[in-house]
């Protein structure tokens, strides 16, 4: 006997019921969120009342929130450009076959199998000028006066080079993949009309590489827009408020100073600077490998 006919028309429900559950696990947080906004939700008032758009006004008209945002976009354009050059760098360094490159590859994933808050704890620990190793290297090379990360310089740079030590091996993977994915005949053509290593990598590869490279880019900035627990765990926003960015400020609206509806105003605008910038990426992403497709 075949299968009854109500089971088959049960079965494609059965089988997306999952997508459905977890679709509903997504956006009924972010509607009850997008509901705070609207709310003036605190601690301080037991009975909330509608508010509108107020939320956004105030925040919007703040210092504060335009500290946040200069603080994160500037923390996110020079981390993924850092990142972006060096882990190209590292790409292209490892795809020659030598055996220190094959050695150095098998390490090249171990900062990502450590989770970002740890890194972070981890690198807090290093740079403490009465404990760290930094501080004696730096003074070994004639360098004084190493604070750590006293200073709002030294907290964004440092900031910078965590993150950068973290997901830069993630950048380098996705650009070997590239590279060793790329055929070979221009190549050598190049190599037979004599072409120098710099006009090579600037007329071939990059060209050929640049939709790896564009998919890594757009990770890393998204993920650079919403970072929290690296800076965080580093200098807790400090000193002062020199690296505080837009998920740190919602977080202390949010949790330290129990004032939720700004604080979830804080996250809402923040997801739409990163869904702004992730769709005009993948936009300028689509139209790259559109031409790459039309050039092969």
């Amino acid at each position: 006997m075949g299968t009854p006919r109500w089971r088959r028309r049960l079965r494609p429900y059965l089988l997306a019921m999952p997508a459905v559950l977890l679709c509903v696990g997504i956006l009924y947080p972010f509607f009850v969120g997008v509901g705070y906004t609207v709310f003036n939700f605190s601690d301080a008032n037991r009975t909330p009342s509608f508010v509108g758009v107020r939320n956004f006004v105030d925040i919007l008209s703040s210092d504060t929130f335009w500290h946040s945002a200069q603080v994160t976009v500037s923390f996110a354009v020079v981390a993924t450009v850092v990142e972006t050059v060096v882990g190209v760098g590292i790409a292209l360094l490892l795809h020659r076959s030598s055996l220190v490159a094959r050695i150095l590859e098998r390490f090249l994933i171990v900062p990502l199998m450590v989770a970002p808050i740890i890194a972070a704890i981890m690198w807090k620990l290093i740079l403490l000028p009465e404990v760290g190793w930094v501080r004696p290297i730096l003074s070994a090379a004639g360098v004084e006066g190493y604070r750590g990360t006293d200073s709002a310089l030294a907290a964004f740079f440092w900031s910078v080079v965590v993150d950068a030590w973290l997901y830069t091996p993630f950048v380098a993977i996705l650009a070997l993949v590239g590279l060793r994915s790329l055929p070979r005949s221009p190549f050598e053509a190049a190599a037979v009309d004599g072409a120098n290593w710099w006009l090579t990598f600037r007329r071939l590869i990059l060209p050929m590489l640049w939709p790896y490279i564009l998919v890594a880019v757009i990770f890393r900035f998204m993920d650079c827009l919403k970072v929290f627990d690296i800076i965080y765990g580093l200098t807790a926003g400090g000193p002062g408020d020199a690296t505080t960015t837009l998920q740190i400020s919602a977080y202390l609206e949010a949790i330290t100073y129990a004032r939720y509806s700004r604080g979830m105003t804080f996250m809402l605008i923040l997801w739409v600077v990163v869904y702004a910038s992730s769709f005009v990426l993948v936009r300028y992403l689509g139209r790259v490998q559109s031409r790459a497709a039309g050039s092969v």
